[in-house]
């Protein structure tokens, strides 16, 4: 649940943050129906989104006996993608609201609505998108979750949204745009290292990994990840209590690689600014 309602929160938050860019330039350059074509916009981008939720669930079950082997793959693209989304708003998170602006811009100047539309709906479907992928990936990586706690943890995080971006439009006066981006890639990243854990788990169940030595310890004493505090923190975090060798060399390679993949974009980045 705790997984669902962070997942919910922080990209329906960016979607938001996405539509009242668009929204705010529109009210300042009105264009011919623009805010029309907006709003066209984000109903289309959430129909992409509903058609690859119902196109991955369809998959699932074409798959058959493999599966497991399909869920461990969504679980690891979900965990790919979380990374991956977090060096984009690094590298991009400054430039967002211009790039999204000039977008605009170029539409409005061409009296093309269509193109307003289209730039609406591949931001707004892009955000919806990676919920899917990421929700879908949680799910297949928590094998016999109740579906009514998960329906109710996600409305949840969409009303924590709502009162999360009023608060960041009060100009910083409770919570900066800074602060909850920083805060939140450090969520991020641990629930991605949580999939990838379980990823790596269902591999080693399916016999696909070697265990190599399991349990490697026994931790339970202190916090045993069968509790309901325990759960909270292995489904964040990817907290074992009973780790595998395999998993825990796995957990280790995921940090590696996140640290060398951030420092390789701080690079780049720099390299750019200063050319």
């Amino acid at each position: 649940m705790g997984q669902v309602l962070f997942i919910v929160w922080r990209e329906s938050v960016e979607a938001m943050l996405v539509i009242g860019i668009l929204h705010a330039w529109l009210s300042q350059n009105p264009a011919a129906g623009g805010k029309r074509w907006l709003w066209g916009g984000v109903l289309a981008g959430l129909l992409l989104a509903a058609l690859l939720a119902l196109g991955l669930f369809a998959a699932s079950e074409v798959f058959g006996s493999y599966q497991e082997l399909f869920q461990a793959a969504m679980v690891f693209s979900a965990a790919a993608l979380i990374v991956h989304m977090v060096l984009w708003m690094r590298e991009h998170g400054r430039s967002l609201k211009r790039e999204l602006e000039a977008g605009l811009a170029a539409s409005r100047a061409r009296h093309n609505g269509w193109g307003i539309l289209l730039l609406v709906a591949l931001a707004v479907g892009r955000e919806g998108s990676e919920t899917v992928v990421f929700l879908y990936g949680t799910l297949s990586g928590s094998e016999g979750a109740a579906l009514w706690p998960l329906l109710l943890a996600g409305v949840a995080g969409f009303l924590l949204a709502l009162l999360s971006f009023w608060l960041l439009q009060l100009g910083g006066r409770y919570l900066s745009w800074r602060l909850f981006f920083r805060a939140t890639e450090i969520m991020l990243l641990l629930l991605a290292a949580a999939l990838f854990t379980s990823g790596i788990d269902k591999l080693i169940s399916l016999d696909i990994l070697p265990a190599l030595v399991d349990p490697l310890w026994d931790s339970s004493a202190l916090l045993d990840d069968m509790s309901a505090s325990g759960g909270v923190v292995s489904a964040l975090t990817g907290y074992r209590a009973h780790p595998a060798l395999m998993t825990l060399l796995a957990y280790a390679g995921y940090w590696l690689a996140v640290l060398a993949l951030m420092r390789w974009r701080s690079r780049r980045v720099a390299t750019r600014l200063a050319a």
